[in-house]
């Protein structure tokens, strides 16, 4: 039995709803994703080491220092594809993906966050 789960669609669907929900890629999911999902779950690499790939390559791109040229949005699923097989090789400890997940978020909520700012100091100065 795959330890990720033994149902296919269930598997995939999870594995393109945490790629879709990232920050800096696409909105929908494409076949060659869909498909990469599959061969994920055909592999039975469990959904929190997936997981755990797509959050540490996201927080990767996003504590990259400022005075370094920016990424271009991530395009496919297969960006994940080293970090996946890097965790493969050298697992996370237990409770690393509820900290990835916390992390995360307070990036996000901080870059939104000065981003309003910026908007705002433009705005209140005329």
């Amino acid at each position: 039995m795959n330890p990720a789960g033994s149902d296919p669609a269930v598997y995939i669907t999870a594995v393109i709803l945490l790629y879709v929900e990232l920050p800096e890629t696409p909105l929908s999911a494409g076949i060659q994703d869909r498909r990469l999902a599959r061969r994920l779950h055909d592999r039975c690499i469990p959904l929190h080491l997936v997981e755990s790939a797509m959050l540490l390559a996201s927080l990767r791109r996003l504590v990259r220092p400022a005075d370094l040229p920016s990424l271009p949005p991530i395009r496919s699923l297969a960006y994940f594809q080293p970090v996946i097989e890097e965790l493969l090789i050298h697992p996370m400890p237990d409770n690393y993906l509820d900290y990835l997940r916390l992390k995360l978020n307070r990036i996000a909520r901080d870059k939104t966050a000065s981003a309003e700012i910026q908007k705002n100091t433009f705005s209140d100065d005329r």
